[in-house]
Parts: structure tokens; C-alpha cells; sequence
């Protein structure tokens, strides 16, 4: 899966220990899917899940990842992906905006890209095909960029996989869930929670004022196609200065967070917070006391490599050191079940299938 700030991946063995405790819980909401890292873990333990993410390259990966069926597509999507990774570079607009104004990928993995995506659009395919394709694409991409996780900017030197081949591969596409089709809705996160219903709801929303639209322009131009008009070094789409949430403002996160849980048509919801975010713990467990008993645990990890190269000035001079290397990520469980919860608080081995990050430290506290 793509390089994500929010990824949950140092955060899988705890958040899949809280699942397993809560037992049979067929659908599950996850309605800040970003990535599809959860929902296709979820999908892959058997459990329906209905994801949905507002930005346009997230619904995309959750359409792949969670709606999309393996004895459906493998074949025909292996079939596609292999005649697309053969087409010779056609260099346009993506070449143009991100190689040549900017220098998040080299020319010539561009000008690949642009064939690719324009061959993808003349397909007109269905949309769980056109999904997987176009993931394909965003993986491939996104293994040959030049930055650090994040497209708010690029590195100064290329790095060293900029300069590898771009090539495609078939995404991982589960089989359908014991539990049933999963979804993949686009929707404004209140809306979703008004439409949508399950046993149980994930809910990882963002914490600070940095929005994932600005974070990942690049994949959101690269599923929409719609050459948009941009600005600054990074070259970042101008919808990334207006679409604009709550959930990035300090003075109006609390209140659209409260929303939220007020809305959610769950029996328990399972929620993820940084404790860098605008909401302090208290806060957290006195909204969601609403739904029932609340059990709080601590996960503690590595901060996102941004984090530990420091603070550089344009030059490239490092002009300052970040404040913390390392933060605690809370998973808050309210409502129905969080009592089973409880016993995860202690120490506990982790099985063997669990995803593992060597640079994440994840222990229970």
C-alpha cells in the first residue's frame, strides 16, 4: 500500500487484538478509511466492511481493497495491468506538473504514468476494475517518488527508488468476506454516518490542521484526471485551498467530533487518536461515555520520518529540532462490548501473524 502519514500499519496488532476481543461483529463501519489499511485487514478476518473516505484517491483504494472480490477480478485485472505496464511513456500533464514544475518522480516514470492513466480512461471499465487499475498505477508511483511519505513537498537530491522503473503489479484483492460484499462510499463523513449502519464503527479522524487532500494532491490529480490548475513549489491542486473540514480546525473539531459519535449508527465504536491532536484523552472519553462504558488503551510508536530527519529551512540547513520522537496513540472502545476490551491493557504476546514495522516499538501501557 501507498506511503501514509495516517496509515494505521504500526497500529494493526493492538487494533486487531480489540476486534478479536470484541468478538462477532459482522459489519463494520470505517468511516475515515484513508488507505483501506484497516478495512482490508478487517475484510481479510471475514468481517463486511463498509468504508468510505470523502477525498477521491482514498474511496478509490477502499473500492479496491474492500468492495472489490478476488475470484471476480484477479484474472481480468492481472490481464489489464499487464497489457498496461507494457505501454511505452507518453509524456502530458502529469509529466509536465510533477517532474518538470516539480520533482516528485524522474521524467520518464511520468511520462509512464500519463500513458498508463490515459489508457486506463479509454477503458471506460467497471468501476471495482477501473479501481484496482487505477491502484496499480498509484503503487507503482508511489514505489519510484522522491519524497518523504508526504506531497506537501519533494526532496532536494532524488531518492534512490526515484530512479527504478516504474512498473505495475496486481494489488492484493481478498475474497469476499464470510461476512458478506464489502463497500467503498465517497461521501462527507456525516453523511456516512447517517446512511450507513454496522455492529461496529472505526473512526480515525484527522487530528490536526494538516488536511490528507494537501498531503496527497498528487494521488487525488492522478484518480480524478481533471488537470487542474495548481500553485506553490509543490505544485498542489488550487481545490486543496477551499475543500476544507472541520475536523482541521482547532476551534470546530471538538463539535464536529461530537457529531459524529452523536450520529453513528453503531452498537460500539472503536475510535484512534494521537496524542498530538486537538483533543486531549478526557475529552475523548467524556464524548463517547454517551454511548456506554468507555476502556481506553495506550499504544506507544515512532514518529513518521519526517519527524526524525528535523526541521530544515528551504536551503536544506537543518534550523531546528522536532519536539518529540516518539507519541502514544490511544484506541478508544465505547458501547456494547467494551468490557471485553479491558483485559488487552496488560502486557501480551502477539501472534505471529500480526503486521510487524521494525522501526515501531508497540507495546500495551
Amino acid at each position: 500500500m501507498i506511503k501514509y502519514i495516517g496509515s494505521k500499519r504500526a497500529l494493526m496488532p493492538a487494533l486487531l487484538d480489540v476486534f478479536d476481543a470484541l468478538g462477532e461483529a459482522r459489519t463494520v463501519l470505517d468511516l475515515f478509511s484513508g488507505t483501506s489499511r484497516v478495512g482490508h485487514a478487517l475484510k481479510r478476518r471475514g468481517h463486511r466492511v463498509l468504508a468510505n473516505d470523502h477525498n477521491a484517491y482514498a474511496a478509490t483504494l477502499a473500492r479496491c481493497y474492500v468492495q472489490a472480490d478476488h475470484e471476480e477480478l484477479a484474472v481480468v485485472a492481472a490481464r489489464e495491468i499487464a497489457r498496461l505496464d507494457a505501454l511505452p511513456g507518453q509524456p502530458g500533464y502529469f509529466t509536465h506538473t510533477f517532474c518538470e514544475e516539480s520533482r516528485f518522480f524522474r521524467p520518464e516514470n511520468g511520462a509512464r504514468v500519463d500513458a498508463i492513466r490515459d489508457a486506463i480512461a479509454a477503458l471506460s471499465a467497471p468501476p471495482e476494475l477501473e479501481a484496482v487499475l487505477l491502484t496499480s498505477l498509484m503503487e507503482a508511483a508511489d514505489r519510484v517518488d522522491s519524497t518523504t511519505g508526504l506531497q506537501m513537498a519533494y526532496l532536494k537530491q532524488w531518492a534512490r527508488r526515484a530512479h527504478n522503473p516504474l512498473s505495475l503489479r496486481l494489488p492484493e484483492l481478498l475474497p469476499r468476506a464470510k461476512a458478506g460484499k464489502g463497500e467503498a462510499h465517497a461521501l462527507d463523513v456525516l453523511e456516512a454516518a447517517t446512511k450507513l449502519e454496522g455492529d461496529v464503527a472505526y473512526l480515525d479522524p484527522p487530528y490536526n490542521q494538516h488536511k490528507y487532500l494537501g498531503n496527497y494532491h498528487v494521488w487525488e490529480t492522478l484518480v480524478r484526471w481533471d488537470a487542474p490548475e495548481y500553485y506553490g513549489v509543490a505544485c498542489k491542486r488550487v481545490d486543496c485551498r477551499d475543500r476544507r473540514s472541520d475536523f482541521n480546525s482547532r476551534p470546530r473539531h471538538e463539535a464536529a467530533l461530537e457529531q459524529l459519535i452523536e450520529r453513528v449508527r453503531a452498537r460500539t465504536l472503536v475510535v484512534s487518536m494521537s496524542d498530538e491532536g486537538y483533543v486531549t484523552r478526557a475529552t475523548m472519553e467524556r464524548m463517547l461515555a454517551r454511548r456506554g462504558e468507555v476502556v481506553t488503551l495506550a499504544v506507544d510508536y515512532k514518529r513518521y520520518v519526517g519527524a526524525q530527519i528535523g526541521i530544515h529551512a528551504p536551503s536544506g540547513e537543518k534550523v531546528g529540532e522536532v519536539g518529540a520522537l516518539r507519541n502514544r496513540e490511544y484506541i478508544f472502545v465505547a458501547g456494547e462490548g467494551a468490557e471485553r476490551v479491558r483485559d488487552l491493557s496488560a502486557p501480551r504476546p502477539k501472534s505471529a501473524d500480526q503486521e510487524r514495522d521494525p522501526q515501531t516499538e508497540i507495546k500495551w501501557l
